[in-house]
């Protein structure tokens, strides 16, 4: 059942994000850096580069409660669903993006390069609003080129998750479980891609976004991180 009064939305968003930020700060969470990507929480005053967060849709829960502030927008289509999810992203201190990621981008390319969103980083599930499931869409890499950001991929896994019924499989968390987060190296995108461009980076997206999110599926089941010899030492982290 869809759910269309705005009233209602907001009411059942609030509650929504009272019972997010209880299950996702009782995860036990530790975190992978490879190369230059850099946490929300640790990037430094006058940090110039806008970055691009990249998360599956059925992940995006965890990186809203854990990451959220007041210098990070998030895309967000104008269905209801996603209607549902902007109360608990605004209880964060975050702003909403409208647009789609399978729609070009145009939209929110506009507002991002706006006085009101010029200097803000940006969250994306590139795979959304409707999928396919982890099929990365080309708005990320249009708007990437266009606004001048670079693109943070990032990888979560769950120890045994519950999911939803939805097309994305949305993770539920088991309060307590074991979580892991791997976050690839920032990927500079060039200027003005046309289509083959465009695609050819979505490709590299793409490949990244599945890597990374093997990884930390891998962890999250097994309790040991194993990166291919050719990359760096592990260096887990404890979330803050």
């Amino acid at each position: 059942m869809k759910i269309r009064n705005k009233h209602l939305i907001r009411a059942v968003g609030w509650l929504g994000s009272r019972v997010a930020h209880g299950l996702i700060n009782s995860l036990r969470l530790q975190i992978h850096y490879q190369g230059s990507t850099i946490s929300p929480h640790e990037l430094p005053p006058g940090y110039s580069d806008r970055l691009i967060y990249c998360v599956w849709h059925e992940n995006v829960v965890l990186p809203v409660v854990k990451f959220g502030r007041n210098d990070i927008a998030v895309l967000i289509s104008k269905h209801a669903d996603a209607q549902i999810l902007g109360s608990l992203i605004e209880s964060t201190g975050m702003s909403l993006v409208q647009g789609s990621t399978t729609r070009g981008g145009i939209e929110a390319v506009r507002k991002l390069i706006a006085d009101d969103y010029a200097r803000q980083h940006l969250a994306i599930t590139p795979d959304g609003p409707r999928g396919p499931r982890r099929i990365v869409q080309p708005g990320i890499v249009y708007i990437a080129s266009r606004a001048g950001m670079k693109i943070a991929c990032v990888g979560i896994g769950f120890h045994r998750p519950w999911r939803a019924n939805s097309w994305d499989k949305m993770v539920i968390p088991r309060p307590f479980s074991r979580t892991r987060i791997v976050c690839g190296d920032l990927m500079t995108i060039p200027p003005d891609l046309r289509s083959e461009g465009i695609e050819e980076y979505r490709l590299k997206v793409q490949a990244e976004m599945d890597r990374l999110n093997a990884l930390a599926e891998q962890w999250a089941e097994t309790g040991e991180l194993v990166i291919p010899p050719q990359t760096e030492e592990i260096r887990p982290r404890m979330a803050s």
